[in-house]
């Protein structure tokens, strides 16, 4: 298997970030260039997950001092004073089974323990569903706090958080 490596995005990214947005677009939002640009400078932590010099996977999360416009980021500022938001964790569908997501997120929970934030905090699709997702953030051991409807009652997430003073290494 070859090695994955992390690193921080680039703009020279954004073209195959947006590919594999695109390619998962029903899980998370759809996002343009500009879009994109606006998150990467809102954003805490923007990595990508590289094999063999082809991105596979990206992250994109903000913390809670991002002056973000999110129904689901305004959910959890109203609830908890310090957290890390995943706006979008998105791995190729052919990388699947390799560990990517599980890397970046390990990366993620590093940075949040080092800056002393507890919460890492995020919302996946319960209608339309995405047990792939469930799946991933249950191994974790992220918990649902809540439930909302959003992109105009037409999705139904569940809100999850990540207490990682209570989250065993993984």
């Amino acid at each position: 298997m070859a090695d994955v490596i992390l690193r921080d995005a680039a703009a020279a990214d954004f073209e195959r970030i947006l590919a594999l947005n695109d390619a998962e677009v029903a899980q998370t939002s759809a996002m343009d260039h500009a879009r994109l640009q606006a998150l990467a400078n809102l954003a805490c932590r923007f990595r990508v997950a590289e094999v063999d010099g082809r991105v596979l996977g990206f992250l994109l999360a903000m913390d809670h001092t991002a002056a973000y416009d999110n129904d689901n980021f305004r959910w959890f500022a109203t609830r908890y004073p310090r957290f890390v938001y995943v706006d979008r964790i998105v791995v190729d569908a052919a990388a699947a089974g390799m560990g990517i997501g599980g890397k970046l997120y390990r990366d993620l929970f590093a940075l949040t323990r080092q800056h002393g934030i507890d919460h890492v905090v995020c919302e996946y699709n319960l209608e339309p569903p995405n047990p792939a997702s469930q799946a991933f953030h249950d191994r974790f051991g992220f918990v649902e706090v809540g439930q909302q409807h959003v992109a105009g009652g037409s999705k139904l997430v569940s809100l999850q958080m990540l207490d990682l003073t209570q989250e065993a290494t993984r």
